[in-house]
């Protein structure tokens, strides 16, 4: 105590305006750290439901392109309905082709070998690249249009779901941006 009426006398205040500028300091770290564990079990909570909800890539693709055929027939409006439909798989495990997505397929399954340009290549033109889809290609063409219709750099890509460093680096050998 005798630290604290030494700095009361320094600062100017009396001893009773230093124990409640202590009492109240106190109360303040003691709250900013409850609130800081209460953050960090929230967040554990948050990120175990995350990683319990997640869906592959591609179970989300099959999951929106089912609907979209759903949609486009007039069928079932249920989405429900339509998810116990899917075919249930494990992780390591690689989903069928549905009919839905089968029919999105380009009519050419020839591979790219050379280079097109981005900011006029089509859906089809752009699922000829390994690894682009339609979902994919639908995606990128989106990007474009966003982009005013003209993309002037590769590092523009990684806004687009579903494109990582490593696809960018494939988009890069396939793809020019004139």
């Amino acid at each position: 105590m005798n630290f604290l009426n030494n700095l009361a006398v320094k600062l100017g205040i009396t001893k009773s305006e230093m124990t409640a500028v202590t009492l109240l300091s106190f109360f303040l770290l003691l709250g900013g750290t409850m609130k800081y564990s209460g953050a960090m079990q929230d967040t554990d909570k948050a990120i175990k439901q995350a990683e319990a909800a997640s869906f592959s890539e591609a179970d989300v693709d099959s999951l929106l392109a089912l609907a979209l055929q759903e949609k486009r027939s007039g069928g079932i409006s249920d989405a429900r309905l339509v998810a116990e439909n899917l075919p249930i798989t494990t992780e390591n495990e690689r989903p069928e082709q549905t009919d839905a997505i089968a029919s999105t397929k380009p009519a050419s399954k020839k591979k790219l070998t050379g280079t097109i340009a981005f900011n006029t290549a089509s859906s089809a033109q752009l699922q000829r690249i390994s690894g682009i889809g339609p979902v994919m290609a639908k995606r990128l063409v989106e990007f474009r249009q966003r982009k005013g219709g003209k993309v002037e750099h590769f590092n523009d890509f990684l806004e687009v779901k579903g494109i990582g460093k490593k696809k960018l680096e494939r988009l890069k050998q396939h793809l020019t941006l004139d």
